[in-house]
This record gives structure tokens, sequence and C-alpha cells, in this order.
């Protein structure tokens, strides 16, 4: 165990992706189940859209007045309109079902999970720790689950403070950007 918290990993990111390119620290990634209830309670579910039904091209609202045959659909209220296919349709069917990510951008940070992805990733915080980098799944990110004990400049990896966790305590050191000093719970 003592070798796996002192082992870096590799930056697949080469130092470009997943890195805040003003601070230098490195995105953090953790799974949402490790934050726990914190995340599910205040992220923002996101809804893309309005999109084509028919073909998934992008959309402007639909005026009567445009001469262009369209087709349009049925029981449509006539909202939108796709320029792709030339179809006609209701805002009830412009936008998923299903959010395509949620996010958080309050109190410092700017964090945001995929819909299908159950890892969050924390691209700005006022807090930082030392983390192994991910896999190439997220090139350049530090994975947060694999907190080091070392402290290698290149592996700062934006963190959630100490309040995000069902205990109160982060599975890491937690680190103010601003002062560089240890926060305790």
């Amino acid at each position: 165990m003592e070798q796996q918290l002192n082992y870096q990993g590799i930056d697949y990111g080469s130092g470009l992706a997943n890195i805040d390119h003003e601070t230098r620290i490195r995105y953090g990634v953790i799974p949402a189940n490790d934050v726990g209830q914190a995340w599910f309670d205040e992220s923002e579910a996101i809804f893309d859209g309005p999109y084509c039904p028919e073909c998934g091209g992008d959309v402007i609202e639909y005026d009567d007045d445009d001469h262009k045959q369209y087709r349009i659909g049925a029981h449509s209220c006539q909202d939108f309109a796709c320029n792709h296919c030339e179809y006609v349709f209701d805002s009830e069917i412009a936008y998923h079902e299903q959010p395509t990510c949620f996010q958080y951008e309050r109190d410092g940070y700017i964090c945001e999970q995929s819909g299908d992805d159950g890892d969050i990733f924390i691209i700005k915080s006022k807090y930082y720790t030392y983390a192994q980098f991910c896999s190439p799944c997220a090139p350049g990110a530090g994975h947060l689950c694999n907190p080091l004990h070392h402290k290698p400049p290149e592996n700062k990896t934006y963190c959630f403070g100490h309040s995000w966790f069902e205990d109160e305590k982060a599975p890491y050191t937690v680190y103010s950007v601003k002062t560089n000093e240890i926060i305790n719970q």
C-alpha cells in the first residue's frame, strides 16, 4: 500500500489536458458515490437542447413567415424547425428526457459529472491535494481516490473540501489554493 501512496502515475495528458493552465493545478476526478449525498443534493441537472428528434441536428425557432417548405410533425405546436431535415416540431420533444450532465458552479468550485459517468471532474476549486495521475480515461487529471503522501508539484490536484463528505473529513489532505496551508476539518 505504501508504494501505491508514492507512485505518481503517468501523465497521459503530457501537461496539456485536464489541467488549469493558469495555476498548473490538475483537474480532480472522484466517483460521485465517494463524495456522498452533498453532490446529489447540490449539483444541478443539465438538459441539453433543443435538438431535432428526427436527425439530432441543431434547430432554430420556427417562424410561420418563413416560406421554406418544412414537414410539420403530428400534433405539433410548431415551436422549432430543423434546417437539416426540414422538420417542424413541438418543444415537448425538443429536449432530452434525461440530463446530459450534472454541474456545480458556486463557492469557488466548477465541477461536472457527465450523465453516463459516475465520476465528478473538479475543474476549479479553492482547495487542492496531491493525487496520482488518472489512467488514460482522464489524461492529465489527478485521481482523488489515490492521494499521494509526498508532494510532487506536478501532481497538485483540485479537490473538494472536508464539508462535501459524509463525516466532514476528506479522504486526502486538503490544502488552500490561496495560502498553501493545510485545511483541517
